[in-house]
């Protein structure tokens, strides 16, 4: 898929009006202070004031402003250049000082010439990489010895199933990519859009052993029965802010997050 760059930015520049409408990013409340940081992250970010973070694909920004409000120095990083106009214009209206670069993860060495306490990334992000290796290679690339990777990422097990939880469909490895075409979006399904996307599944092991291969060692792993998004078909939300594929109950994974620490030498 030589021109599966050129698809998804397509798609996600397609996403972007909409998603700025939709209740799903409450923009107007993150306007007025509220984060869009969750317990999740939060607890593997810790204290984050004084810290350089790069955050890579970070949509339209509400994360890095968050994480700015925070008392972090913050730069970061998307494919689609509509949502880095969009987050700059979001960070101008919320008076904090986050950067915004418009790159893809791959060749961001070439674009960005420093190094950071920490590098983020949450939420729906490695499904668009198709390797793994070459991506955990610049999540090294930009950390300081010792600096620290923290990941949030919807949990593998959910890839494998159809979009209505009936059956399975999908390889959990990554076996080949997944290319199809979607109406509306996850923010707002009834959206009047619609896209071609290219995705990969990753297993577990694919992620951890790029990292480890890459110098970074992993420090603490975590699995939730729940996302804190209701960003899927059938949910039901069981406590505040936290949500369940109804059928499935806490029988199985929706999310999972990692710390790791680049080692010195």
């Amino acid at each position: 898929m030589e021109n599966y760059l050129e698809i998804n930015k397509n798609s996600w520049n397609a996403k972007v009006e909409p998603h700025l409408k939709s209740d799903f990013y409450f923009v107007d409340e993150f306007l007025k202070g509220r984060s869009s940081l969750n317990s999740i992250e939060l607890d593997l970010l810790r204290d984050v004031k004084g810290k350089s973070i790069l955050h890579l694909q970070c949509h339209f920004g509400q994360d890095s402003i968050s994480l700015s409000r925070l008392g972090a120095k913050v730069i970061g990083i998307d494919l689609s250049d509509k949502a880095i106009n969009t987050a700059k214009d979001l960070a101008k209206q919320s008076g904090t000082d986050t950067e915004f670069i418009c790159s893809d993860v791959y060749d961001l060495p070439n674009v960005l010439d420093e190094k950071f306490d920490i590098v983020f990334t949450s939420y729906g992000t490695i499904g668009w990489l198709p390797d793994l290796d070459k991506w955990a290679h610049v999540v090294s690339h930009f950390l300081k010895p010792n600096g620290k990777f923290v990941m949030v990422e919807f949990h593998p097990v959910v890839w494998m199933f159809d979009d209505d939880f009936k059956e399975v469909t999908y390889n959990y490895f990554n076996e080949k990519p997944i290319i199809e075409t979607y109406e509306g979006t996850y923010a707002d399904p009834s959206a009047s859009i619609v896209q071609e996307y290219v995705m990969w599944n990753h297993s577990l092991a694919e992620v951890m052993q790029n990292l480890i291969k890459n110098k970074l060692e992993i420090n603490d792993f975590r699995e939730f029965d729940w996302s804190p998004y209701p960003c899927f078909k059938h949910v039901e939300e069981f406590e505040k802010g936290k949500w369940r594929i109804s059928k499935f109950g806490n029988k199985i994974p929706i999310v999972f997050a990692l710390m790791a620490q680049k080692k010195s030498s």
